[in-house]
Formats: structure tokens, sequence, C-alpha cells
């Protein structure tokens, strides 16, 4: 993360975890590429997967548009990493402050969530770009503190229940789990701050998740 913690974030991967590799940033075309992949990653960031097989008819928008009808497992594990960020990188209501010039930072004050607020999935917001704040009507955000409340929380995600809350060593820690993207897990020690997620799976988005609820 950089010091302005809403900027674009540095990504790095590695095969052995000693040499790191800079990831380029994540474009709309990317992501809409990846998303139509199915299958688990093939551990080679050269190999190229090649949309006449998978998608006909992205292959042939690909060909008029004066572009190889392939995308390699890098550019494909950018757009992965994004899109998880993006549905299931939160962090917990006042980790962030907002300031009246717009630019973000961590909260100093922030002692961490009571019990009782870290057991609520509207204590927890998505640490990226806010969708559904925007459209919340001016009653809604009466009452609303500006400079923590600039997020979305995940009390409002589609599917409803695509979220566990569990509570670990006799409540001593609060532990949320993404059913969308097995393998995202999120903890908080209540009452400090101390507070993460990890993600440890096969870079394959859940969409059975509806029919299963």
């Amino acid at each position: 993360l950089r010091p302005a913690r809403a900027a674009p974030r540095i990504r790095l991967y590695s095969l052995n975890c000693l040499d790191w590799s800079l990831l380029t940033p994540a474009t709309k075309e990317m992501v809409a590429q990846a998303e139509q992949l199915k299958g688990r990653f093939q551990g080679d960031p050269s190999f190229e997967y090649n949309f006449a097989e998978i998608n006909p008819q992205a292959a042939e928008t690909l060909f008029e548009g004066g572009k190889e009808p392939v995308i390699k497992e890098e550019a494909r594990l950018i757009a992965t990493i994004e899109q998880i960020d993006r549905a299931v990188g939160i962090v917990p209501r006042g980790a962030f402050v907002k300031t009246p010039l717009g630019s973000v930072h961590e909260n100093r004050h922030f002692e961490g969530l009571s019990l009782v607020e870290a057991k609520k999935l509207s204590s927890y917001f998505h640490f990226t770009e806010p969708v559904n704040l925007k459209n919340k009507t001016l009653l809604e955000k009466a009452n609303l503190d500006p400079s923590t409340d600039f997020l979305d929380s995940l009390e409002h995600d589609i599917p409803p229940g695509s979220w566990s809350v569990q509570l670990e060593k006799g409540g001593a820690v609060v532990v949320l789990r993404s059913l969308l993207w097995l393998g995202l897990t999120f903890y908080h020690v209540p009452m400090t701050k101390q507070y993460g997620y990890i993600y440890f799976g096969t870079g394959e988005k859940n969409v059975d998740l509806p029919f299963m609820l």
C-alpha cells in the first residue's frame, strides 16, 4: 500500500518466494477477458489461453479489433487479484479516515471494534471505490460520518449470505470468510488495531453461490 491508502496498490508475484516480479496495473479489458476463463491456474506466467477454444464470439471480437485472441496467465493473475481485492478486500469501520481534501489515511485513533460491533457485517467496509454509497438517499446519509463512512458496507453485499462470521478462541478473534471467493479469510482482534485478510484459493470465483444459499 502507498502512503495515500486509496491510491493504486503495488502488486508482486513469485514462483519460488525468493524472486519477485512486478505486476502491471489491471485494466477493464483485462478483467473482462479474465472473467471468461474457467479452470485453475497453470502456474506458468507465460502460458497462453486461447479464446477461440473458450469463447469463439470473444475471439472474433478481438480479431476484428486487430488483437490476438489470447491472454497470458500473468494477465489473468493481475485481473484475478484485482477482482478479489475489489469484491472481498475489507477493513473494519473506522480503521481509515477520509480528509476534507479527499485523501485517505490510517486512523491513528482507531483502537479496534468492540466485540458486539465486530460481529456485525455493517462494521466492515469494502476497501475500494464505493458503489452502493453513491445510490443512498440524503436521508440514509444523514446518520453517516463522512470521515469514516465513505466506503460500502458488507451488509448490502449480493447475494445476501455471502459472508460467514465466526468467533475463534472464545471470542478473542472475529473471523469473516467469503463464500463468493472461497479461500478469502479476514480476521480482527476486537479492541485492538490487529486486522487483515489473506487469500489461499484456486483463483476461481464461486459462481454457483446463489444456488447454494
